[in-house]
């Protein structure tokens, strides 16, 4: 029907806004989240200067950056739990709260505990967006509008980074709390309007609910077939086994997990979320022309509307070979990085005064080649991959060995940085990513235009129908 009339093709692309719509308000969540999680760049530094409000050391800070992570890792079972019980909606809702408690906190902050009292309620809300989020964009979204928008993710996360750079540039620790704390309190005003995911309804045995919630997200009250199909294809992977050894022994699960686990480690591995955290620290020890909180803004400024870029073009070439062309031209910029600081730090007498603008333009450069695969695939597929039977375990499991990793790499990195040069976490990540650009030739499956259930088949070995692009 789309050929005959350019009218008949207008009105099924409005179609479409109705889940758009759902994506976007259900992304204010991320963007909160994107907020807590960059907060140390800009606020590590002025709190440990501020001698007046704040007697607190950089060291003591420096556990701000990984307190988040641990709690996530505590906390991400009870709100993948909850996804399966009381919905992906509500339990995205429950966001709002760690998030309205860490700012309130942080504003009456005087001591560091209170600080790390605040990053814990802010690993709860990493927890829970983490578990609910993937899972309802996955789940409401046609492959078309997935694969165009279901990046937004990624989009408002960095857009929540860039944010907090910009506040904290102007603003001060309680200043900046005020304003924060109103992006949760619209986030649960606006969300509340939105309809849970048709999958966790068919899931319960709701069905009229489930029906309800169809027409609402495809804008159409004839929505029979696409109900009745989903409803098979929910029904057929509820139907599996779906226990803890189910996740590890099943060859579909094992496959989706191992493709998870290699996703959201390969990204940390990259220098992806250290580089966000210690923005400021590595413009400051980079140099340059620009001061180190001007070019974190750009940094994080060239993430949000080359995210926003990209978010269109992992459809059109595939999630495969986006993140494999991402990761071998990252592996370069990180080289040439690490070759930058070994001959500053070894070779004293050569001057790099008229070349101090390289390692800068390098992190520029790395936000280019990354924006279209390193920065967005992992997040995309989470919610692409399980089985509706597993999905809660698997993204329950895939958050805490990203919470592990993050530990793990912030702490390599602070490590490799002040002990054995500013050289060493560039060369680490260069070797990573190289490594990890073959690995992913083997691993990762290329979801480009599939519905949930072709992914599952996809997953299982069934090829026949992987090429049909039916509607979810």
């Amino acid at each position: 029907m789309k050929h005959k009339s350019n009218g008949l093709v207008l009105v099924e692309d409005e179609k479409q806004w109705p889940q758009i719509l759902a994506v976007f308000i259900a992304c204010l969540s991320i963007f909160s989240n994107g907020i807590l999680y960059a907060w140390s760049s800009p606020f590590i530094v002025k709190i440990t200067q501020d001698k007046d409000n704040y007697n607190i050391t950089e060291d003591e800070a420096s556990y701000f950056t990984f307190i988040p992570a641990i709690s996530m890792m505590l906390t991400s079972f009870l709100f993948s739990k909850l996804c399966d019980v009381i919905g992906r909606k509500r339990t995205l809702l429950l966001c709002a709260i760690p998030h309205i408690i860490t700012w309130i906190l942080k504003a009456l902050a005087k001591d560091v505990y209170m600080f790390y009292i605040a990053r814990l309620f802010s690993g709860m809300g990493d927890a829970c967006g983490f578990s609910a989020l993937p899972m309802y964009i996955g789940e409401i979204c046609s492959p078309k509008v997935r694969g165009r928008w279901g990046n937004a993710l990624t989009f408002f996360l960095f857009l929540g980074q860039f944010v907090i750079n910009v506040i904290g540039n102007f603003f001060s620790v309680k200043e900046s709390c005020y304003i924060c704390i109103t992006i949760p309190v619209c986030f649960v005003i606006l969300f509340s309007f939105m309809p849970e995911s048709p999958y966790f309804y068919i899931m319960k045995g709701r069905l009229e609910e489930a029906k309800e919630s169809l027409r609402r997200l495809r804008g159409d009250k004839n929505v029979n077939e696409d109900f009745i199909k989903l409803k098979a294809d929910v029904q057929r992977q509820i139907s599996e086994s779906g226990t803890w050894k189910d996740l590890f022994t099943i060859n579909s699960n094992k496959k989706a997990l191992l493709a998870g686990l290699f996703l959201r480690t390969s990204q940390l591995l990259g220098g992806m979320s250290v580089f966000t955290v210690y923005t400021q620290y590595i413009f400051e020890k980079a140099g340059g022309n620009l001061s180190s909180g001007v070019s974190s803004m750009i940094y994080i400024g060239l993430c949000v509307v080359l995210n926003l870029i990209c978010m269109h073009t992992v459809d059109i070439f595939g999630r495969k070979k986006s993140y494999w062309v991402s990761l071998i031209f990252c592996s370069l910029v990180l080289f040439f990085e690490a070759i930058y600081f070994i001959i500053d730090q070894f070779y004293p007498e050569l001057d790099l005064s008229s070349l101090n603008w390289m390692p800068v333009a390098g992190m520029f450069l790395y936000i280019i080649f990354s924006s279209f695969g390193l920065a967005i695939i992992p997040t995309l597929m989470l919610g692409e991959l399980f089985s509706a039977s597993v999905k809660g375990k698997g993204l329950n499991l895939l958050s805490v060995a990203f919470a592990l990793s993050q530990i793990a790499i912030t702490n390599v990195f602070y490590f490799l940085s002040s002990r054995v040069g500013f050289f060493s976490p560039f060369l680490f990540f260069g070797i990573c990513t190289t490594i990890s650009s073959v690995i992913t030739v083997y691993i990762v499956p290329e979801t480009k235009g599939k519905t949930l259930e072709e992914i599952q088949q996809l997953l299982k070995g069934n090829t026949s129908n992987n090429n049909n692009e039916t509607k979810q």
